[in-house]
Formats: structure tokens, C-alpha cells, sequence
């Protein structure tokens, strides 16, 4: 079965620096696949350069064919789909406008793109309710969603979440990832980098440990919870 997403030996430097280092990643269809570590281990950089934001050596493969050379553009037309940390919505335009544009690369019909709302307003119903707010008024929480909610308008074949928990309440992040978990039940394969450890694990069914930009360890989502050494580093603090 050929892998969604499959990367190998990536690097990733910036001038001298080397920030990702021989970093191999597999993501099956249909699964979710966490990446944890500490601040600068190279996470951000990682799923960057897997949508193409940053040159790098090695191989990216989607759907078993290289893309390296591949413009962001056209990764985004073929699935990929990234949901940044610093969410980068359209301020000024209202919430409808901006879940409108996620859909802008697939060009639906009038009755799909009613679907894709359908589905979106039923994930976040507070994104119904504020359709016609400017983005820039919602709280940090509402932003989120509505990042999240841009990106499945384009029905992404792989979803790359990046620290989807960053700056918002126990709460609202309990709930966000809560909606992580229900989309990956449903199917959508997710690749998820998330600063609490426990919550990304306890979302994804495979993890990956990046340290000093490097794969330090690896394995199935629950093996990696009770691992001693995960739980001293990441998770006793949780």
C-alpha cells in the first residue's frame, strides 16, 4: 500500500544552520500521525517545507510521486493543505468570506460548496452564527476554528496542523482538539504538530519525537504515551 505522504533524509537549513536533519516521515491514508518535541527541534520547519514554503534536500512523496520540485500552488491543488500557527486570515473580510476562499483552488459547484458549509458550520457552529463578523473581531479560539474551517473547504487529502493549540484557553484548546480527533475518525488524514505532547498523542494514532532536529524516537501514539522516556520529557509536566 502506497504511503499519502512519505518523506526521507529531509534537510532543512537556514544559511549554516541546519534545522531539520535526515528526518524520514511516513503518514498513511486515513491516519493521523503527531510530530511533539521541544521549542527549536525543528517541527515548524518540518511541515514548511512538506508544503513547499522552503527549500529542502531529500524526498517528498505524495501519493507515491515525488513533489519536491512541485510548487506550493499545485501541492495545495493536489490535497496538501497547511494550517499554520499563525493562522493567517483575511482580517478584514468577514467569516463567510474567508471559508469561501478556502474553497477558491477546487472551484465547486453551488450545491458542493453549500456541502462543504454545511459541513464546516456543523464542525463549528460558532462560525455560523458569527458568518458575517470580521475575522479580526473573533476571539483567539473563533480564529482557530475558522483556520481550521478555510482549510477542509478545500477537502484536503492530507490536513497539516501546526501548534492548532497555541496561545488559546485549557478549554477551547480541549475542544479544538477534540474536533482533531472526530476528523480523523472520519477519515482525514492528519499530520499534526502540537506543542502539548499528551494532547497529540492522545490525537493521533502514530508519533514522531524531533529533538535538535532529528528523530529521536518513534512509534504508535499509545506505546509513545507510556514511554518513560516521553513521559519524563514531554508528558510529566502535563
Amino acid at each position: 500500500m502506497t504511503a499519502l505522504l512519505q518523506i526521507e533524509n529531509l534537510h532543512v537549513a537556514y544559511g549554516k544552520v541546519e534545522a531539520v536533519q535526515d528526518v524520514s516521515l511516513t503518514l498513511e491514508a486515513g491516519r493521523a500521525v503527531s510530530v511533539i518535541g521541544p521549542n527549536g527541534a525543528g517541527k515548524t520547519t518540518l511541515m514548511a517545507a512538506a508544503i513547499g514554503l522552503l527549500p529542502s534536500s531529500g524526498t517528498i512523496r505524495f501519493e507515491g510521486e515525488d513533489i519536491g520540485n512541485v510548487s506550493v500552488e499545485d501541492r495545495v491543488r493536489r490535497g496538501l493543505c497547511l494550517v499554520p500557527e499563525s493562522r493567517e486570515l483575511f482580517g478584514e473580510m468577514c467569516v463567510a468570506d474567508n471559508l469561501l476562499l478556502g474553497a477558491f483552488t477546487r472551484r465547486p459547484s453551488a450545491a458542493k460548496l453549500t456541502q462543504l458549509l454545511d459541513r464546516v458550520h456543523g464542525l463549528f457552529p460558532r462560525l455560523a452564527e458569527r458568518r458575517h463578523q470580521r475575522a479580526d473581531t473573533l476571539s483567539g479560539g473563533e480564529r482557530q476554528m475558522l483556520a481550521i474551517g478555510r482549510a477542509l473547504m478545500s477537502e484536503p487529502r492530507l490536513l497539516m496542523l501546526d501548534e492548532p493549540s497555541l496561545g488559546l484557553a485549557p478549554l477551547i484548546v480541549k475542544e479544538i482538539l477534540a474536533i482533531v480527533r472526530s476528523l480523523r475518525d472520519d477519515g482525514v488524514s492528519i499530520l499534526l504538530v502540537e506543542q502539548n505532547a499528551l494532547a497529540a498523542l492522545e490525537s493521533s494514532d502514530y508519533g514522531y519525537v524531533l529533538e535538535s532536529g532529528q528523530v529521536a524516537l518513534e512509534g504508535k501514539s499509545a506505546d509513545l504515551r507510556s514511554d518513560a522516556r516521553v513521559f519524563e520529557s514531554y508528558l510529566g509536566g502535563v
